[in-house]
């Protein structure tokens, strides 16, 4: 039986062998395995390719998010942490990280419902809740789902109008644009993961903050090495949380095969249009502004879960981002978290989303397998 998996990365390794063997050989010479010359060197070239002052590599795409949130309470409030009071503004349709650093941080997440045709934040909701709670919040994290932009526009405009900070979650947009503009570069902080399974993927986790702030940027540095310039006398209540050099090597040698990569899964979400075009309860992904990477391919339908266990007796992998929105998990409940109306667009699109395989090195025949077995489960 034929077979598509979601993610090859082996394949991707075969492609970028040469270069990928070749930062690792160097790093078992020098043997500067913490915060060796590969963690400058990445940090700097990812803040030529952002067009940004500065970036810190750090541990993970989590950490990456709680050490700009800590950096801002700091900078913002002259405190460690934030508190319970301080408010901030996020989507529930995304991964539990998102949250779960904001209550790390000392902050109170606000849930407020998404875009249905995007499902990114709705900035409509985002306005309309601080029009009734004037005074408690202190940011926004919107979350580039997908590998596509959020209405950054409307957000950075509701941001300086009300003085508050802006923390892009750009996990699964390393490369996509909001009107020419990088993502990650645009709010008071970016934060970046380096998860295998992303579009620029590690060799197990690692992760990267991008600011314009210097303030930021020399918080954060200390941020990530237990809270100070000098690890024997800091400054701040701080984390281990740097990039493992090893990481930052191969993420370098990934590096140059960015935007081909990128360009490859459009011309799959290109096909996958148009072979899937035309077929009743199916939505397919629209690209409403910005440069949309596809980091994930996500469809809708009604019959969900029957789609994926048809796909799945036939060999094709699928996933289900997310299935669970964060409002209905434990971890934020017990008035952790608010809630601000239905969520009913995040909570149907948790229902009904399912990805498909979007791996860059795909073949054209295993993506037009995908297509006819798409369409031959809605025939029948």
């Amino acid at each position: 039986m034929k077979r598509v998996p979601m993610l090859n990365l082996r394949l991707e390794y075969e492609y970028m062998k040469k270069d990928i063997d070749a930062v690792i050989q160097r790093c078992l010479e020098h043997q500067q395995w913490i915060l060796g010359p590969e963690v400058k060197e990445f940090e700097e070239r990812v803040a030529e390719y952002l067009g940004v002052k500065h970036c810190i590599g750090v541990s993970s795409g989590t950490d990456a998010l709680l050490l700009s949130l800590r950096a801002l309470a700091i900078k913002t409030k002259g405190e460690e942490y934030l508190e319970r009071s301080d408010e901030i503004i996020t989507t529930p349709f995304t991964f539990t990280a998102t949250g779960d650093t904001i209550l790390r941080s000392g902050a109170t997440p606000v849930f407020v419902d998404i875009d249905p045709v995007t499902y990114n934040i709705d900035p409509a909701k985002i306005r309309e809740y601080i029009n009734q709670n004037p005074g408690k919040i202190v940011g926004i994290v919107p979350v580039h789902l997908y590998g596509q932009s959020c209405n950054m526009d409307e957000i950075m405009e509701i941001a300086s109008e009300y003085n508050l900070f802006v923390v892009e979650d750009v996990a699964q947009a390393f490369g996509a644009k909001w009107k020419g503009r990088k993502l990650g570069i645009i709010g008071s902080a970016g934060a970046f993961s380096f998860f295998p399974s992303k579009n620029l993927g590690a060799f197990g986790d690692a992760g990267l903050v991008a600011t314009n702030d210097d303030e930021i940027f020399d918080l954060v540095r200390m941020l990530r090495v237990h809270g100070g310039k000098d690890k024997y006398n800091v400054e701040h209540i701080g984390y281990k949380a740097r990039v493992d050099t090893i990481q930052a090597a191969i993420l370098l040698a990934k590096l140059k095969y960015i935007d081909e990569f990128n360009e490859r899964r459009r011309k799959i979400a290109e096909m996958y249009n148009k072979g899937l075009k035309g077929i009743e309860d199916l939505i397919l992904p629209t690209e409403v502004q910005g440069y949309h990477i596809y980091h994930q391919y996500t469809i809708r339908t009604s019959r969900r879960d029957e789609l994926q266990s048809y796909l799945k007796e036939r060999g094709i992998s699928t996933m289900v981002y997310y299935p669970v929105p964060l409002h209905k998990m434990k971890v934020f409940g017990n008035g952790r978290s608010k809630v601000f109306g239905s969520l009913v667009h995040a909570e149907q699109a948790a229902m009904s989303v399912l990805s498909l395989p979007i791996e860059p090195l795909q073949s054209k025949e295993d993506t037009e397998y995908v297509i006819e077995t798409v369409r031959s489960f809605f025939k029948a």
